[in-house]
């Protein structure tokens, strides 16, 4: 199963702080296990959504809303998108993570869809289409 990790936003990712030179070898450490172990698929830090904007929809009309966004708790700071066998793998991997702020945080562990997720919706010519669009991906990202 593939699972999306997300490291949550505090105020000090917020304000823009950027991690110790001890925390950053501590990640790169505990990345280079996952990587190891066969899990790591993609993982990034992101900027303060001081730097981002959202997109809201509403019918047919688009508006954009930069940011700052001000429910910290709602936010993600960085993620990684690991390949487990459950969710208990990945979170015992979770749990031997560095703490990957300077204080008090938190990470949160989401399942991707998969395909039989979908049921009958997913119809072979969706799943074709699917295929092509992770074939195309997959040139993109080795080249």
């Amino acid at each position: 199963m593939k699972v999306m990790v997300m490291v949550k936003a505090t105020l000090d990712s917020e304000a823009g702080v950027m991690p110790s030179e001890q925390l950053l070898a501590d990640m790169g450490n505990f990345n280079e296990e996952l990587v190891k172990a066969g899990i790591l698929l993609a993982g990034e830090g992101l900027h303060p959504s001081s730097k981002g904007v959202r997109v809201r929809f509403s019918g047919t009309n688009r508006s954009v809303i930069d940011g700052p966004f001000t429910e910290t708790k709602e936010l993600v700071a960085g993620f990684w998108l690991w390949q487990v066998q459950s969710m208990e793998e990945a979170i015992a991997w979770v749990k031997r993570c560095p703490n990957p702020m300077p204080s008090e945080s938190e990470i949160e562990i989401r399942p991707l869809f998969e395909a039989s997720d979908f049921g009958d919706e997913f119809t072979p010519d969706l799943r074709e289409q699917e295929e092509r669009i992770r074939t195309e991906t997959e040139k993109i990202k080795n080249s």
